[in-house]
């Protein structure tokens, strides 16, 4: 099945192309929007978003009045260290076990406001984009997240409980893997590397969906962990991790 690469990433890997290739070097101008639009055959709403995500990533640097041009900074990458409950179990000398629950494409219908906000996602743009997109799904929509949800086991007892979206435009395969035998968090570091992230720990009393897959009453207590990642500037993937409060403990050195 062909994966949907809307315009405006299609423009951006355009514009990272030429600036690879030192067609446009640090400090020149790169074309107009108008001219982008005209190339690509696409709205200009749809070039300025490209340019917009290309400026917030200092890839580019727009000058009112004057036009884009490449950025003279250096680019550095740092990481981010994120646990992967794997290797702690495994490390902890107990058995591991994952279980794919679910596993689904998300369209811009189905968007929720929390998908949205995490994912800084402009319903205006959305909009625009789809009309630019290939169609990956039998309703004619393009996928904009891929969502699975994971129960992780300790030694036959489940312990968390993973509920993760993934941008599908930065990660086209992530939706095709065996969640059962590969780790979500080491795909992505694997094939975008994390550059910052935030994340909250809460507690909780678990819903029944929760209760069920943690086999625990409902309204039990339990911790979430939420922890949105990013990749060159952007929200690569938000995480709900679910812990039966007397099954986990979250530890640290200061």
């Amino acid at each position: 099945m062909t994966k949907a690469v809307p315009a405006y990433q299609r423009i951006k890997s355009a514009i990272l192309d030429n600036i690879h290739s030192g067609k446009w070097q640090a400090g020149e101008a790169i074309s107009t929007e108008m001219a982008l639009a005209k190339e690509f055959g696409v709205s200009r709403m749809t070039v300025n978003r490209a340019l917009k995500e290309l400026s917030e990533e200092r890839v580019l640097e727009r000058r009112q009045g004057s036009g884009t041009f490449v950025a003279q900074q250096q680019f550095n990458h740092t990481f981010v260290e994120v646990r992967n409950i794997a290797q702690d179990l495994k490390s902890a000398n107990r058995n591991y076990q994952a279980h794919v629950v679910s596993k689904r494409i998300v369209t811009a219908s189905m968007l929720d406001d929390e998908m949205r906000d995490k994912f800084n996602i402009d319903e205006e743009f959305v909009v625009s984009d789809l009309k630019d997109s290939i169609s990956t799904t039998d309703s004619n929509e393009a996928a904009i997240l891929y969502e699975v949800k994971i129960i992780h086991f300790a030694d036959g007892q489940p312990i968390q409980f993973e509920e993760r979206w993934v941008d599908a435009i930065k990660v086209p395969d992530f939706i095709e893997q065996d969640f059962n035998v590969v780790n979500t968090s080491d795909y992505l570091i694997a094939k975008s590397p994390l550059e910052r992230g935030s994340y909250i720990i809460q507690a909780l009393a678990a819903p029944e969906e929760i209760a069920k897959a943690l086999q625990i009453p409902v309204n039990s207590p339990t911790l979430v962990l939420r922890r949105r990642t990013y990749s060159a500037g952007q929200v690569l993937t938000f995480v709900k991790m679910w812990h039966a409060g007397d099954r986990y403990q979250f530890a640290g050195e200061l």
